[in-house]
C-alpha cells in the first residue's frame, strides 16, 4: 500500500467515495435491522368493526409481538376510503405508516373522477392477507329464502327495497351493482360510512339487503339475526357450506374482497421485505390460521410483487363494472 505522500488526488477521491459508500450501506443495514424503533400505524379507511378493521387488528397484534413495537390501528373513515388512503400517500415513506389495502382501493381508481393520488403508482404493495366472499344477506323480515325468491320479491315490490353498502366504491357496493346489472332488479342504494353502521341499520330492519364482507357478518348470521341467501365467490364458503353461490342462480356472477398491507412509495425495500416475511410467517401460525378461517378467508400470501399483481387485476376487473353500470363519484 503506497504511503500517503504518494497518493494522487484521484486516489484520495476514490478512497473517500469508498468510505462514504460503506457508511451509507451500513446506515441502510442498520435501518433495516433496527426497524421498528417506535410505534407503527396501520391506517384503516373505515370505522372500527368492519372486515378491514378486524384484519388490521389481527395482523397488527401479530406484528407487534414479533417486532417489539406496537402496530397501532388508526381508523380514518371518510370519502369512500379515500381520506385514509390520501393520509398514507402523503406520509413519510419510512415504514412507520402502512395502509390496510382493501377492495375500495381498486374500485375507486375508476369510480372517482378526481383523486389526489394514483393508488397503484403511489402505494407500494407489502403483503397480501386473504380473499373473502361477500355474502348476500337480508333482514329476517324479508320473506325470500333464496336468490330467485329475492329477485321475484324485489320485482313485485318496486321502490320498496333498500340495498345498503359500507360506502360508495366498496366491494359491498359494487357487488350489489353487479347483481342489479345482471338481474335487472331495481333497488335504492343506501351508502353508510363503514360496515359497522350499515349492519346496525340492517339488523334494525331500516334497510333490507346487503352484500357484506363475510368476516363482519358471520357472527350475526350464525346467531340467526341475518339470513344469508348466497355467497359471491365462484365456489361455496367453508364457513357457510350450506349457502349456495349467487352464480347458482345468476350464471357468471363472481365477486370477492381482498385485503393486505401497503406502504407509501419510496418505503425502503428492506422494511417492506421484513414486514412481508412476518406476514407470511403469521399465516402459518395455527392461531392466525384459525382466525382467518373463522372469517371465511382464503389466504393470498406471497411476495410484495405477488400482491401487486392482485391489486392490478382487481383494479382492471372493477373498472369494467364501474363503466358498465355507468357509476361515478365527483
Amino acid at each position: 500500500m503506497p504511503s500517503p505522500h504518494h497518493w494522487t488526488a484521484n486516489g484520495l477521491a476514490r478512497l473517500l467515495l469508498g468510505c462514504l459508500f460503506l457508511t451509507f450501506a451500513a446506515v441502510g443495514v442498520a435501518r433495516a435491522v433496527d426497524y421498528p424503533t417506535h410505534p407503527v400505524r396501520i391506517v384503516v379507511g373505515y370505522p372500527a368493526g368492519g372486515a378491514t378493521d378486524i384484519l388490521a387488528r389481527i395482523f397488527g397484534a401479530y406484528l407487534s409481538e414479533k417486532l417489539g413495537q406496537q402496530f397501532v390501528v388508526e381508523n380514518r373513515p371518510g370519502a369512500g376510503n379515500n381520506l385514509g388512503t390520501e393520509a398514507v400517500v402523503k406520509a413519510a415513506p419510512d415504514g412507520y405508516t402502512l395502509i390496510l389495502v382493501n377492495p375500495a382501493n381498486a374500485v375507486n381508481a375508476s369510480l372517482y373522477k378526481k383523486l389526489p393520488f394514483n393508488f397503484i403508482q403511489d402505494i407500494m404493495p407489502v403483503a397480501g392477507f386473504i380473499r373473502v366472499p361477500n355474502v348476500m344477506e337480508v333482514h329476517p323480515s324479508v320473506p325470500a329464502k333464496t336468490v330467485a325468491e329475492f329477485i321475484a320479491y324485489v320485482k313485485a315490490n318496486p321502490g320498496k327495497v333498500n340495498i345498503a353498502s359500507s360506502g360508495n366504491g366498496t366491494s359491498i357496493h359494487l357487488s350489489g351493482e353487479l347483481f342489479k346489472m345482471m338481474t335487472g332488479v331495481q333497488m335504492t342504494h343506501i351508502p353508510y360510512k363503514g360496515s359497522a353502521p350499515m349492519l346496525t341499520d340492517l339488523l334494525g330492519g331500516q334497510v333490507q339487503v346487503t352484500f357484506d364482507n363475510l368476516p363482519a357478518s358471520i357472527a350475526h348470521i350464525k346467531a340467526g339475526k341475518l339470513r344469508p341467501l348466497a355467497v359471491t365467490t365462484a365456489v361455496r364458503s367453508p364457513e357457510l357450506p350450506d349457502v349456495p353461490t349467487v352464480a347458482d342462480t345468476v350464471p357468471g356472477y363472481e365477486a370477492s374482497a381482498f385485503f393486505g398491507l401497503g406502504a407509501p412509495k419510496g418505503t425502503p425495500k428492506e422494511v417492506i421485505d421484513l414486514i412481508n416475511k412476518h406476514v407470511n410467517e403469521a399465516m402459518k401460525d395455527p392461531a392466525i390460521i384459525k382466525k382467518l378461517s373463522d372469517l371465511g378467508g382464503i389466504q393470498i400470501g406471497g411476495t410484495p410483487d405477488d400482491f401487486g399483481k392482485v391489486i392490478a387485476a382487481e383494479t382492471a376487473k372493477w373498472e369494467k363494472v364501474v363503466r358498465a353500470a355507468n357509476l361515478s363519484v365527483e
